[in-house]
């Protein structure tokens, strides 16, 4: 353990119990640069928990405050998420929004829905400092909360502004509709988009400093009858561009995997619905790949994530510069791996089977349910059958489940219909892959808490299967590639699949079980 290899105590921290007012002894700024956070005062004693406690500039940081203070130091090692929660405390958003909001004298519009309560005052509504605030918090609470998009929605009586978080979309803010269409300027004026145009949508991006790291936001806007629309996706490199392990690929599907990446060429599909996370994946998959021995050119629509060493193009079909278009370019770049975004069409298809057989790894996104409905897709879309087999290494398919929150994390017994449907599944499996599960069944659940909010899910984990390409596979396609013939030999190379993947994940206490039986219902 950490606490015992540094030989500082490990504490968990209560935060109900840390005081506004000790939070004055340390600054924010010295708090964020130097992972430390003040936890009590008790005298002349202030105890201080650090995320590094063998930092020493941050060791230096501390004496200085203590020895300016007057106090003795107590130092604590703590977890990154306790911090995380401590960090919250110094810049609350809502407060702060609410102060900025009423720094315009708005009165608050009639409305069912829960407004903030200012006073009207026509005058204020040209300022622009306030709604500066509004618009900067917002996306800083927006980062703080692990938010994957950022929406602010004109209402008839105030303007929404909605989180998506873990998946799911929970209102964070109602702001008087008399700001919106000054909310929606600052966001078009921050990423460069027409400020006088509100008849059509609008596509842009900035790129902005929070806490330290670079994080980009990717914002469209939409005309509605009450305003325009804006939505805006936070591109947060430290949550986006993460390893396969990260992920949730471990094991055999991360071995397979592996060993599909050390091949000289072809073909790698990643399959699954929109917002399954095929595209952090392929993130993964590139930073893998990723040396400086290798060329790789990205073709993608649009760019989320800049990554260090690859040449990443957007396609404008508006101009015709698709992806068909470009991965012909691509050829000419001299390229040893090819990211296509998604294979949409016959033509992308081809030329991507093309480029997997003369030499070059190619990876891509392709919408089926599951791995095994590849290949049937891609012969839908004129892919002669010969060709697959030598074309493709491995395909990928992956879903998006919750994380049961550690801090309120509970388990049960298995219900007996749950029960079955775990000894069901085991019962497909290798076996020193099951030997570890035994009956009766844990199944866990997050209680809910401070930390996730009180919805017991803290992040979102993928589960996965993974389909490679053997000699038994190649045979089935070159006999009639049927949906049928292609899942039988699935199962005897021992493919782990979606639904298995998942409900191992949940006995391991990752995930919860009623959210792996729901992303694997319809597989």
């Amino acid at each position: 353990m950490k606490s015992e290899l540094l030989k500082v105590p490990y504490q968990k921290v209560d935060l109900a119990s840390i005081d506004t007012a000790v939070l004055g002894l340390i600054p924010e700024e010295t708090a964020r640069t130097y992972g430390v956070a003040p936890l009590t005062k008790r005298d002349d004693l202030i105890v201080v928990g650090m995320l590094n406690p063998d930092d020493l500039k941050a060791q230096e940081a501390l004496k200085f405050i203590a020895h300016r203070n007057r106090l003795n130091l107590g130092v604590y090692l703590i977890a990154y998420g306790d911090w995380q929660e401590i960090m919250h405390r110094y810049s609350p958003y809502r407060s702060s929004v609410e102060s900025a909001v009423r720094a315009l004298n708005l009165s608050p519009e009639a409305s069912g829905r829960k407004v903030l309560h200012l006073e009207d005052d026509a005058a204020a509504s040209g300022e622009e400092a306030p709604i500066i605030r509004i618009v900067s918090d917002t996306l800083k609470e927006a980062v703080e909360s692990r938010a994957s998009d950022v929406h602010f929605e004109p209402q008839e009586n105030y303007l929404r502004v909605r989180f998506r978080v873990d998946g799911d979309l929970r209102e964070v803010a109602a702001l008087p509709v008399a700001i919106t269409q000054a909310i929606i300027s600052r966001v078009k004026v921050m990423s460069s988009l027409k400020i006088d145009e509100t008849r059509i949508p609008q596509d842009g991006r900035f790129r902005v400093r929070v806490f330290d790291h670079e994080i980009d936001f990717r914002v469209a806007t939409f005309p509605t009858p009450l305003g325009e629309k804006v939505a805006i996706r936070v591109l947060d490199p430290s949550t986006g561009l993460r390893s396969l392990n990260q992920l949730g690929l471990t094991g055999t599907n991360l071995e397979r995997v592996t060993a599909g990446l050390e091949k000289p060429f072809g073909m790698i599909l990643l399959t699954g619905p929109t917002g399954s996370g095929k595209t952090t994946t392929l993130y993964a998959l590139l930073q893998k790949l990723n040396r400086d021995a290798v060329n790789i050119v990205s073709l993608e629509d649009p760019v989320e994530y800049f990554v260090p060493g690859v040449n990443q193009s957007q396609v404008r079909p508006e101009i015709g510069y698709d992806f068909a278009a470009g991965l012909r370019q691509i050829l000419r770049q001299d390229p040893d791996v090819i990211m296509v975004g998604e294979v949409r069409d016959r033509e992308t298809a081809a030329l991507a089977v093309q480029a997997a057989l003369t030499g070059h790894i190619v990876l891509s996104t392709l919408h089926t349910n599951n791995a095994a409905a590849v290949i049937p897709r891609l012969v839908d879309m004129g892919v002669e059958s010969f060709l697959i087999p030598a074309a493709l290494t491995f395909m990928l398919s992956q879903r998006l489940v919750g994380i049961v929150c550690p801090h309120c994390k509970t388990d049960e017994e298995a219900p007996q219909a749950v029960a079955d449907i775990i000894r069901r599944t085991l019962a497909e499996l290798p076996a020193e892959l099951t030997k570890k599960y035994r009956e009766p069944y844990r199944v866990y659940r997050g209680a809910g808490c401070a930390a996730c909010k009180g919805r017991g899910i803290l992040g979102r984990v993928a589960i996965y299967e993974v389909l490679q390409m053997t000699a038994g596979l190649a045979e089935a396609v070159n006999t009639g590639p049927t949906l049928q013939k292609i899942e039988r030999e699935a199962k005897a190379q021992g493919m782990i699949t979606l639904h298995a993947d998942g409900i191992m994940k949940a006995l391991d206490g990752l995930v919860p079980m009623e959210e792996v039986l729901r992303a694997t219902e319809e597989v």
